[in-house]
């Protein structure tokens, strides 16, 4: 697969194929796109070294379910700030889908919020309620909650523009969205944030990670009565739950899509900005849910109306960035990777990856005469994590703090959850034999 930014331009519905054959004709494979209505094209996806025979990812393994977020009403100072609709939300859910009301991970508002600075600063859940308990999700009920919560992001710097979505995370005016959505801007140009109640507002960009794809930017003018979003925790997924997405697709803001969690650590490479650019590698939220060109940086919100995720990129069957669409087969970037990096973009204006150190392909290892695929260690560098850990070239990683690693991309997705100085545990077969490696990782 390969990738690139798709179009703004609208493209009109078509028939595909002819109607009077009687052949099937055969289907390319997908290519992995940013849904994000832009003029800017790029190359394909990064192949990360893999040996000639890689095999297909094996089934993510399921996570330990835990209950989820329940939204809450955020305010600020004296201002009359306020959160979404959560009464009618969770009236409307309790009385069709019997879900019960519980604590969050969300963001608050530290002591400066009443000086007009406010941060997000993210609050630990003590617990999550059943997400689904066989009835249907209040769709309604949720939408009209969050919708304030979502915005429609306009950029321009010269002849280049286009448009995505984004996601309030705090009243005073900060949205979260892809890097993708406002990279034409990074060496000048114009934001403008349209609310869903039609209200513009010029807005400036605070900072980018291009390595998330993830980028943070504030609306300026003093905008009033903001609505944000509650942020939830994205370890506690599981494959099946349902999901809803909210964007502006082809430019249509508000556009509400639905579906459910395809899978769970989905690595998916999508390549860099400019030529020499790190690639984007993400262990992303899988979705069935439509996702097209302009959706891009919008929230994906789990049925008590919490965000899970931050949409990024489709996998496509189009040749074409113009007349890419859905499939199916959306991505999203997991909400804890994106609490890390804004409150990095809030505090420093930079984001720090952690760094293993090591040159990494896709592969199999031989195990108590099992095969099991991995990340094979190619070079590991002089001075780094890897090497004082013990890590060798030709070792396959298979795991990462309980979590299977199945190929090199998805050992970089794992990596870049964290932060330098954590320490994990790595699952390495040698000479085929698996054994626990600690490493304390390196800042990138």
């Amino acid at each position: 697969m390969s990738s690139q930014y798709p179009y703004s331009g609208y493209q009109p519905p078509r028939r595909v194929g002819n109607r009077s054959s009687s052949r099937p004709q055969p289907v390319p494979p997908p290519r992995v796109t940013y849904p994000q209505s832009s003029s800017m094209v790029t190359a394909g996806v990064q192949g990360g070294g893999q040996p000639p025979a890689t095999p297909p990812n094996p089934p993510v393994a399921e996570r330990t379910p835990e209950p989820p977020p329940v939204p809450s009403r955020t305010t600020q100072g004296s201002g009359g700030s306020k959160g979404p609709g959560w009464g009618a939300l969770i009236a409307a859910m309790v009385g069709t889908a019997a879900i019960s009301v519980g604590l969050t991970m969300g963001l608050s508002l530290g002591p400066s919020a009443t000086e007009g600075n406010a941060q997000p600063v993210a609050s630990q859940s003590e617990d999550r309620t059943p997400v689904f308990t066989g009835e249907i999700p209040d769709w309604e009920a949720v939408a009209a909650a969050v919708e304030p919560a979502t915005v429609t992001i306009s950029v321009s710097s010269g002849e280049a523009g286009g448009t995505g979505s984004g996601a309030i995370i705090d009243p005073s005016g900060v949205v979260v969205t892809n890097n993708h959505v406002v990279a034409t801007v990074a060496n000048g140009g114009e934001i403008s944030v349209t609310l869903s109640d039609g209200r513009v507002y010029p807005a400036e960009l605070v900072g980018t990670d291009p390595t998330t794809d993830l980028a943070v930017i504030r609306m300026l003018g003093e905008p009033q009565d903001l609505v944000a979003v509650n942020l939830a925790s994205s370890e506690s997924l599981k494959v099946g739950e349902p999901v809803m997405a909210i964007g502006a697709p082809l430019g249509l803001s508000g556009t509400v899509t639905t579906g459910v969690i395809s899978a769970l650590d989905r690595p998916v490479a999508v390549s860099g900005d400019g030529e020499g650019s790190e690639p984007v590698i993400t262990n992303a939220i899988q979705v069935d849910a439509a996702i097209n060109q302009g959706n891009s940086g919008g929230p994906l919100f789990d049925p008590t109306g919490a965000v899970i995720g931050i949409n990024s990129s489709i996998a496509s069957l189009s040749n074409s960035a113009e007349t890419a669409g859905s499939i199916g087969l959306g991505f999203a970037i997991p909400v804890d990777l994106v609490k890390s990096v804004t409150q990095q973009i809030l505090e420093t204006g930079t984001v720090k990856h952690a760094l293993l150190g090591v040159t990494i392909g896709s592969g199999i290892a031989e195990v108590e005469g099992t095969s099991q695929v991995g990340a094979v260690v190619g070079e590991v560098n002089p001075g780094s994590a890897a090497e004082e850990a013990g890590l060798r070239p030709g070792d396959v990683i298979v795991g990462l703090d309980g979590h299977p690693v199945v190929s090199g991309p998805s050992l970089t997705g794992y990596v870049r959850r964290y932060v330098a100085g954590d320490q994990v545990t790595l699952d390495v077969v040698r000479d085929g034999v698996k054994q626990q490696v600690p490493v304390i990782l390196q800042e990138k």
